[in-house]
């Protein structure tokens, strides 16, 4: 296919030597299958935040630390050099992120390289060596959907002992090969420790999860895995090991009715937003 505008620095680089096909296009990046010499692998290219679908940005980025004191004073003036940099914040994000997860225990996909807003990484494939589906394309048996959500559950863990949560996961966000599932998309990845909204979107993913897995397992629907790790991850006691049981007792303290409401109202919307986004993708595959 011809070369995308973005990628041809990457070519010319000899990084790329020729982009496949067109894997698929999301809220903030359109993902390609390319060759790099002997190896497939995919190249990410983001889209610039005025094209990015990627709703209430500003909430994932709480908390995040820029390095260079000019480069924060220019994001916080809105000045064309600050929106510059915010993108690439954005984008490194993600590939810190890859890299940390990889390291902590996470499977995740191994990052190489990112240039000029294209990250280049690995095509996660299936046994047979073909790209790897999303999990809410893959039917599961009741038994492996525990396993599976065994897996992810540790993943999220490991997640939070490394002080980070994926912020945005659910089944769109899950990749299956040979050997279970793969978190991907992380450039909206949140500080656990920095962020307001961290305990919310830790319950959000973790709970996204147990819903999906759910459908084939229905034990599943009643733990509550969220809230019983962030209880842990407050007191100081979660590690990468640390071995759960779904369980946990309320606590006697008042609830935060609006907050719980505008938890509800933002799934709602995340939920119609994923259904929508999935039509679209599929009526353009026909």
């Amino acid at each position: 296919m011809k070369i995308p505008n973005r990628i041809q620095p990457l070519v010319d680089d000899g990084l790329v030597d020729d982009v496949i096909s067109r894997l698929m296009s999301g809220k903030e990046a359109d993902v390609y299958v390319v060759r790099c010499g002997d190896e497939i692998r995919c190249a990410k290219v983001y889209k610039e935040a005025s094209k990015r679908s990627f709703k209430q940005a500003v909430v994932y980025q709480e908390g995040r630390k820029v390095r260079n004191s000019r480069s924060a004073r220019a994001m916080e003036k809105g000045s064309k050099y600050g929106r510059k940099q915010h993108e690439e914040v954005w984008q490194n994000t993600e590939v810190d992120a890859l890299f940390k997860l990889a390291a902590a225990g996470v499977r995740v996909p191994t990052p190489y390289v990112c240039l000029d807003g294209v990250l280049l990484m690995e095509l996660i494939t299936d046994a047979e060596g073909n790209v790897a589906p999303r999990l809410n394309d893959v039917a599961l048996s009741a038994e492996q959907a525990l396993i599976d959500h065994g897996k992810v559950i540790r993943y999220v863990v490991r997640m939070l002992c490394a002080g980070l949560i994926h912020g945005d996961l659910s089944e769109f966000n899950v990749l299956v090969d040979a050997e279970g599932p793969v978190i991907i998309d992380l450039p909206q990845v949140v500080d656990a420790a920095a962020n307001n909204q961290a305990r919310a979107m830790l319950e959000r993913d973790v709970n996204n999860m147990r819903n999906y897995y759910g459908i084939y397992a229905p034990e599943l629907l009643k733990t509550r895995y969220a809230r019983e790790m962030w209880a842990l991850f407050e007191d100081g006691k979660l590690t990468p090991e640390s071995e759960l049981t779904g369980l946990f007792e309320e606590s006697t303290e008042a609830i935060d009715i609006d907050a719980v409401l505008h938890e509800i109202e933002s799934a709602e919307e995340e939920a119609m937003e994923r259904r929508a986004r999935m039509k679209a993708e599929q009526e353009e595959e026909f």
